[in-house]
């Protein structure tokens, strides 16, 4: 290369908008604008106009009257202000405190709760729980994206506003962004300047990770030139009077340990095993709901003829307790419904095994290992949610495999069965129940083989 060559020119930086933003935030001060009740207009980088569409892009109430809203990342405030002008119990929340919000607190003579919380402390039990939550220009500045809408999610008893940065065709030329489900990472300050910003996801993504995080109803609502806005509900459209019967279902239980009891401390998925006419269920048209929230299915597969399994996230924001499983096919009624536990501590009094039979010729205090290999407790005192993962029976030392456990009756007896491992020797044996470190007394039995 001589000393008169030109190198190739550097492409412009698709991000350079948002080193502009900052220059201008730089001058003005205020990133939101704001018309004041005496006509004064505030000209903050984000025009008022601007700031009109993207809260009308979710069809927001006009009067929010008895409505608990939540702003979350709420900046200079005006989505917070805005929605209580418009009548809603509102709070702001952001990690910093931020004068330009407090200024305009007191010019609008406000009453908004102003808190500060770090975006992955926000749980129901901290700050209540929400009827909307704006979630807007927050997601792609944190480092855990998915944690963050489960944290939203949980905070969100009708629907949340989720506007975020997307990938675009102009940023990765040559890459079908608009097709693909991917999320970048950017490690300092690869998105326009900007240490805070960490990830941005295509559109197809956005919409996966709000399913993901536990949302029924995830609608796209507006594409922008810088982001898009997508309305989160919580709940299924309800059914038509007209409506066709729903499936029948025939169980709800952990799809690891086959029990009934959840604990919301960690990442719990439920399984459910029904039973439909529809020839074709999938992903698409099978409306889970755990406690009166709709979730979308991870898996849905046949399991015989009108026989079906299907696997979804435990829906985020459950308060502790009993919970009813039921589910929808497409536009049908709901099923009828099963019962799980979440965060229930079991309540038991003594373990009493008050009466113990062969499986299959129902005789006591024996089992026949020529018939069968299944024998029959039941118990009195274990927990109202005792299941498969909790109770425990053992032949002497032997632990045995817990095949059902039963509801309580009125004599507040419980049936187990428990399958017996072959070969074992015949002749009198004992045995017991375990209930989360308690253990019922002995009781002999006789194990019986002529082969």
């Amino acid at each position: 290369m001589t000393e008169h060559s030109v190198g190739p020119k550097t492409a412009p930086d698709p991000f350079d908008y948002i080193r502009e933003w900052d220059r201008l935030r730089e001058i003005k001060g205020w990133w939101h604008s704001f018309e004041l009740p005496d006509g004064t207009r505030i000209e903050g980088v984000s025009s008022l106009d601007i700031q009109k569409q993207r809260i009308e892009a979710f069809d927001v109430p006009q009067i929010l009257r008895g409505k608990r809203v939540l702003d979350i990342g709420t900046w200079d405030g005006w989505f917070a202000f805005e929605m209580e002008r418009r009548g809603a119990d509102v709070v702001a929340i952001d990690c910093w405190d931020n004068p330009r919000f407090r200024e305009m607190h007191s010019m609008l003579s406000s009453r908004v709760e102003y808190r500060h919380f770090d975006m992955y402390e926000l749980t129901p039990e901290r700050i209540g729980k929400f009827d909307i939550v704006l979630f807007m220009g927050v997601l792609y500045h944190l480092k855990h994206p998915l944690l963050a809408l489960e944290r939203v999610c949980a905070l969100t008893t009708d629907f949340a506003a989720v506007e975020s940065f997307i990938l675009r065709g102009e940023h990765r030329p040559g890459v079908a962004v608009a097709e693909c489900t991917f999320m970048e990472f950017y490690e300092t300050d690869e998105l326009g300047g900007q240490t805070d910003n960490w990830c941005g996801p295509t559109l197809p993504c956005l919409l996966a990770l709000c399913r993901t995080a536990g949302f029924a109803r995830v609608q796209l609502q507006r594409v922008f030139e810088f982001s898009a806005c997508v309305a989160c509900h919580r709940s299924w459209l309800p059914p038509e009077a007209e409506a066709e019967p729903g499936p029948l279902l025939l169980a709800a239980h952990h799809n690891m340990n086959y029990g009934i009891n959840f604990e919301s401390r960690f990442d719990e998925y439920v399984t459910c095993s029904f039973q439909s006419p529809v020839k074709e269920i999938n992903r698409h048209n099978l409306k889970p709901e755990v406690g009166g929230f709709g979730v979308n299915p991870i898996k849905v597969e046949s399991a015989g003829p009108d026989s079906w399994r299907a696997h979804f996230k435990l829906p985020p924001g459950l308060c502790t307790g009993w919970h009813n499983v039921r589910l929808r096919v497409g536009s049908s009624r709901p099923s009828n419904e099963k019962r799980i536990a979440l965060d229930l501590r079991p309540e038991f009094g003594p373990i009493v095994i008050t009466g113990v039979a062969d499986g299959h010729t129902w005789k006591p205090n024996e089992l026949d290992l020529d018939t069968g290999d299944v024998i029959v407790l039941w118990i009195e005192g274990l927990p109202e949610n005792s299941d498969l993962n909790n109770v425990r029976v053992f032949l002497e030392s032997t632990a045995l495999s817990t095949v059902y456990v039963g509801n309580s009756g009125v004599d507040k007896t419980t049936q187990v069965n428990a399958q017996v491992r072959k070969p074992l020797a015949v002749g009198p044996r004992h045995i017991h129940v375990e209930v989360l470190g308690t253990f019922s007394a002995p009781v002999a039995i006789k194990l019986l083989a002529r082969s």
